[in-house]
């Protein structure tokens, strides 16, 4: 299933997953992205171009399993069940899509022209034909699931606590704007994929695949490709957000207690490596009070340097004393 010469992708990409022969960019549209999800109002050029490298990477390789397990149940395109399948582990994020896939339901009825009355009949009665997205959904859960859990997030109504603080965080960004910056985000809030289908759709070369996604498999993975973005804004603000030093934290003080008592203690062996230095030398030991305590406490004093250097001077002494007179 593996093998290059029997995959379903084209080989004509390089090893970062980007097309060899055309030069398609969304790194300006990321930079409004990045700015709507919490980030700078002015993005670096570089960390556009580097999260798109990470976002275009991920399809790639996601892509390319899609098109393994289609061509495994002998599919000719990659569907929605296919990357529903990619996805069936990660609860969460199965979750998010499959509510995604409901509103666009929802939106296309709403283009098409649809009173909210009739979307309530159609709701209530089941109807197929208004609800495409999520009846693909159902049915291929309903095939795989055997303990029932994945299709009891189709009725799931547990606040996303991810989804409600990047709301919360949008809602903080926008206290301190004005009129003409306050449009700006509204606008970049607005920018997605799948608004450039055709963009998004000559960005992951998928014109060079022999298994090629349908028009709701797009749709996926234009939803993904957002997702991944949000979610690297979301960990760059959390490195950012640790990195700021908070005042009355107990354990930034205890972190800076123990370098600073691991530097003292450095420097304190470096200024003892020497051995004979006086501060290596062990104390001498205290003796009992007795008759001959001055000359033993000279002789030890004097046997305390290198060697008996006390000692020859004494002999000396008594040489001289003994010498005879002319």
């Amino acid at each position: 299933m593996n093998n290059t010469a029997a995959s379903p992708v084209s080989t004509a990409t390089s090893s970062s997953g980007r097309s060899t022969g055309k030069s398609v960019s969304f790194a300006v549209e990321l930079q409004s992205m990045m700015f709507s999800l919490g980030d700078a109002r002015r993005p670096l050029h570089e960390t556009a171009v580097l999260v798109e490298d990470v976002v275009h990477t991920q399809l790639i390789n996601l892509l390319q399993q899609a098109a393994e397990i289609s061509q495994l149940r002998g599919a000719r395109v990659i569907s929605a069940e296919d990357l529903l399948f990619l996805m069936r582990k990660d609860k969460k994020k199965l979750r998010r899509l499959l509510k995604y896939m409901f509103f666009r339901d929802y939106k296309s009825k709403i283009v098409k022209g649809i009173d909210e009355d009739d979307l309530l009949e159609d709701k209530l009665s089941g109807s197929n034909n208004t609800n495409k997205r999520q009846k693909i959904a159902q049915d291929f859960l309903n095939s795989i699931d055997q303990t029932g859990e994945l299709l009891a997030m189709l009725e799931d109504d547990e606040i996303d606590e991810v989804k409600q603080e990047r709301m919360e965080r949008a809602e903080r960004q926008t206290r301190m704007m004005d009129s003409a910056q306050y449009a700006e985000f509204c606008e970049s809030r607005q920018l997605s994929f799948s608004k450039k289908a055709s963009k998004f759709r000559d960005w992951l070369d998928c014109s060079s695949m022999e298994i090629k996604p349908n028009v709701v498999a797009m749709e996926i993975l234009a939803y993904l490709a957002y997702e991944t973005v949000a979610q690297l804004v979301d960990l760059a603000l959390l490195v950012r957000q640790d990195m700021v030093t908070k005042a009355g934290d107990p354990f930034s003080h205890a972190i800076s207690a123990t370098f600073i008592q691991y530097h003292n203690s450095a420097e304190g062996s470096c200024m003892k490596s020497s051995p004979d230095s006086p501060e290596n030398t062990p104390p001498h030991t205290p003796t009992a009070p007795s008759s001959g305590s001055q000359h033993s406490g000279k002789t030890t004093s004097g046997s305390l340097g290198n060697g008996s250097v006390g000692q020859d001077s004494a002999k000396t002494k008594q040489r001289k004393r003994k010498k005879p007179k002319d």
